[in-house]
């Protein structure tokens, strides 16, 4: 597991960051997953409300970054200027199950995000691991503030489920980020001899952290490697000299990585389950900062970590069974088979990914995994079936992967290894029949937002990211399946089998959205997603009290799988006379609407039923 911590200083992204990522050496053939803390992004009322629509720049270079090396996006929380990223291999996600992200402000008393925690927990091959990127108040004298932030952030995040409610529950925790401790009683002067002359361990004795992991209960387990990097606070940007200006900061170790593992408990735990405590050993490989990299006033810091699981599980909760290759449409076929005790969804899919995407909603089309005989299938521990419709499959040559996302656990319960489908492309110029749903496939203008109601493929329940702060675009659990030598061989990869991937992997980048389905019922939405015709895409939206919410009579009903994706694209038009309409429609007795695409039709108002409770 490789850690980062980078207080970015609302720089813009370099252009290059394989190096911080260690991604140029051959230690990341053996990292299984990426865990990125980032402080002080750009976080000024413009640029947010452009990340509300688009992938934030940092997040958008980590997936550019690390696709071509497998690595998926399993979850992202953002809280203001602190964003969390956790990535893994695409082959590990049906075994990193019951994924949630947290968030604590602690700026301004509590009210502002600026200082503060987010996290993001999961169960890794049943283990339980906890994420945890902090950025606490600065100052040499706010030490004890920082105390009193780092317990408050224990005590608010509270996770759900039957184990690992709180932080410090989990079996391993990594936290990490900007802390802000200083070196205390030494000048100026005699911290910056040291650092020229390398006796760093002069000034270990006075970091206000090293003598808090002694004397704070709220630290006591908490380790962290030797410093054998320069302090990392503060420099002149662009430059390797530290502060130059007036104010002539002291040199400190502000960005840190720690990890604690729980300790074992005596006797049996809830459930009549023996405790995972104390069956698993965690050891730094590497701790070092990258001097390098200029555009902040800090400098980011690494950590790889080898974490040795006394067990694990190797087998997925569902295997996905096709053939080598898809070279006819009537190949699309899909067999799968879930393991015993699996709890199965209606809501259930299983969705097409090009080898190479970059995160749950980066598919190519999908199709819901609503056998018949479902039921049936689990308990007798049949294999059921579902085909992908000859319009879902992409044209051309290409490895793809398959992976099979369960509602319930809102994560990939299996997935398969890349296989190859072979289809001839359409003839030139028919595309210029398709819809408008097509078309908006490669708008650069396409909104990237989420849909927290919605019951459409979307790898993330909304109710999972609890928030104290304001919802925040977030991409939970991952899809991927298996491939075999013939149809009856499973294709689901286990850690102990991989199939190595060729090195130069397209990337595809398809535009995702948010929609506000808060007035839409899920039964609708599901409806709609399976539709087979409808590739334009629109949504009747009213105006009541001041709340615009999607007419539940609307044409969503009509959408196509696409539009109804992780990140359907859709496109905004402005009308000039928007008002003016508006105040004729209120005045004719009906609701106001919003065209929101070129496709909707003329005259979306309605007049609402009679007696309806907006």
């Amino acid at each position: 597991i490789t850690v980062v911590t980078w207080n970015v200083g609302t720089a813009v992204p370099p252009n290059d960051v394989t190096s911080l990522l260690h991604l140029n050496t051959g230690e990341t053939n053996d990292v299984d997953m990426i865990a990125i803390g980032l402080q002080e992004v750009n976080s000024k009322i413009n640029k947010r409300l452009k990340d509300a629509l688009f992938t934030d720049q940092w997040s958008e270079l980590f997936m550019d970054v690390l696709s071509p090396f497998h690595f998926i996006l399993v979850s992202t929380v953002r809280m203001q200027g602190v964003i969390l990223l956790v990535f893994a291999k695409y082959y590990h996600l049906p075994f990193l199950q019951d994924i949630q992200t947290d968030c604590t402000r602690t700026g301004l008393g509590g009210y502002w995000g600026n200082k503060g925690g987010v996290s993001v927990r999961l169960s890794i091959f049943g283990h339980m691991v906890c994420f945890l990127n902090c950025h606490l108040p600065a100052h040499l004298e706010k030490a004890e503030q920082r105390k009193e932030d780092f317990a408050t952030i224990l005590h608010m995040q509270q996770f759900e489920g039957p184990v690992a409610n709180g932080i410090l529950d989990h079996d391993l925790v990594f936290w990490f980020g900007d802390l802000n401790f200083r070196i205390e009683s030494l000048d100026i002067c005699f911290v910056k001899y040291a650092i020229d002359s390398n006796v760093l361990s002069q000034l270990w004795e006075k970091d206000q952290l090293n003598i808090a992991k002694s004397t704070w209960p709220v630290l006591r387990g908490f380790q962290e490697g030797p410093l054998n990097f320069p302090p990392t606070f503060k420099f002149d940007v662009g430059t390797n000299k530290y502060d130059s200006s007036a104010k002539k900061r002291k040199p400190a170790w502000t960005d840190r990585i720690l990890w604690k593992i729980k300790p074992p408990s005596k006797g049996w735990g809830a459930g009549g389950h023996q405790p995972s405590q104390g069956v698993l050993s965690v050891s730094q490989l590497c701790y070092c900062s990258h001097m390098e990299y200029t555009v902040s006033d800090h400098k980011p810091v690494a950590a790889i970590f080898a974490v040795q699981f006394a067990s694990k599980v190797d087998k997925p909760q569902v295997e996905i069974y096709v053939a080598d290759e898809w070279s006819r449409p009537e190949q699309a076929v899909v067999r799968y088979k879930m393991a015993v005790g699996f709890h199965r969804s209606s809501w259930d899919w299983i969705g097409l990914y090009r080898v190479g995407f970059r995160h749950p909603k980066d598919y190519v089309s999908y199709v819901w995994a609503r056998s018949d005989d479902g039921e049936r299938c689990l308990e007798k521990q049949l294999c059921a079936q579902v085909t992908f419709s000859e319009e879902a499959l992409p044209k051309g040559n290409g490895e793809y992967i398959l992976g099979y996302y369960s509602n319930t656990s809102s994560s990939i319960a299996g997935v398969t290894e890349p296989f190859q489908i072979s289809l001839p492309r359409s003839e030139e110029g028919s595309s210029s029949t398709d819809s408008s749903g097509s078309s908006s496939e490669e708008d650069d203008s396409t909104l990237v937002l989420l849909a927290p109601k919605s019951r459409s493929p979307s790898p993330g329940k909304m109710k999972r990211h609890r928030s104290r702060s304001p919802s925040l675009a977030k991409f939970q659990g991952l899809i991927l399946r298996p491939s075999s030598r013939d149809r009856g061989t499973s294709r689901s990869p286990s850690p102990q089998s991989r199939r190595s991937l060729p090195r130069n992997i397209p990337t595809i980048h398809l535009p995702q959205e948010e929609l506000g389905h808060h007035g839409v019922k899920g039964k609708e939405l599901g409806q709609a997603a399976e539709s087979p015709e409808g590739s334009s895409f629109y949504q009747t939206v009213q105006e009541q009290g001041g709340l615009w919410r999607v007419s539940a009579d609307s044409p969503l009903a009509r959408a196509d799988p696409r539009n109804l994706g992780l990140m359907p694209a859709l496109r905004l038009e402005m009308i000039d006379q928007a008002l003016g309409q508006q105040q004729e429609s209120t005045d004719q007795g009906y609701y106001p609407c919003r065209k929101m695409s070129s496709t909707s039709p003329p005259g979306c108002g309605s007049s609402p039923k009679e007696g309806r409770n907006p």
